[in-house]
């Protein structure tokens, strides 16, 4: 309760006073229009019209908790997106467009490597387009299809191809650089490191414990049970 009522006195540019007695001008916020609305079964006091307000609050509703959470998780996500654009100015086009140009790449990359290590960058190359295959399937479009045109795309020697990825609204491929699908290279970034740091972690596990219990059965229990 206390980080609402310092949010509401920054907001209102006002001061939390501990009494009522000498209360000063300089001490009381200010605020255009106070009013409690009720909204389904909770009423909520709205401040409209603040001089200091840098923040709005938002109010999510759904027919279950589940449906809130979800849409809780993906407003997060959209607000760091754009949060993270605005403190690293550099993009990419999403669609799985960045993803297909680095696999292109690393394929040509194994191409030159002699050794067990072509192998491993192929591998690598391969994984990144599990992105805009599961991007297909979550739209309900054909991966197969799709990917091979971005792999043909991607292939010709032109600026305008690196930046090819699935495009939704055409159920087809598109510039998605030039159809404003943009993502924070940093984020890109991370996510490959992450990737990278996971998959070492588990490739590091070199023995694994078994509950020898597991499988362990009464001595009193009936066959098939």
């Amino acid at each position: 309760k206390q980080w609402y009522q310092r949010r509401v006195a920054i907001t209102a540019g006002g001061t939390i006073l501990t009494t009522v007695n000498d209360i000063r001008p300089v001490d009381m916020g200010l605020c255009e229009l106070f009013e409690e609305v009720q909204i389904g079964n909770e009423r909520f006091n709205l401040f409209k019209g603040c001089p200091k307000a840098k923040t709005c609050t938002l109010i999510l509703r759904g027919g279950a908790e589940q449906f809130i959470d979800e849409t809780e998780r993906s407003l997060h996500d959209a607000i760091m997106i754009v949060r993270r654009a605005l403190k690293n100015d550099s993009i990419v086009a999403g669609g799985g467009a960045i993803e297909m140009e680095l696999s292109k790449e690393l394929r040509n990359y194994a191409k030159t490597i002699h050794g067990k290590e072509q192998l491993l960058i192929t591998a690598y190359a391969k994984a990144l387009e599990i992105i805009p295959r599961q991007l297909c399937e979550n739209a309900g479009f054909d991966s197969v299809t799709i990917l091979n045109k971005l792999r043909q795309k991607h292939a010709q020697d032109c600026s305008g191809g690196k930046w090819m990825g699935m495009d939704i609204s055409s159920e087809d491929i598109a510039d998605n650089f030039i159809a404003c699908v943009w993502e924070p290279s940093i984020v890109k970034r991370n996510a490959l490191t992450a990737a990278c740091e996971a998959c070492c972690v588990i490739l590091s596990i070199d023995e694994t414990v078994k509950n020898p219990n597991s499988n362990y059965q009464a001595p009193n229990a009936m066959p098939g049970m």
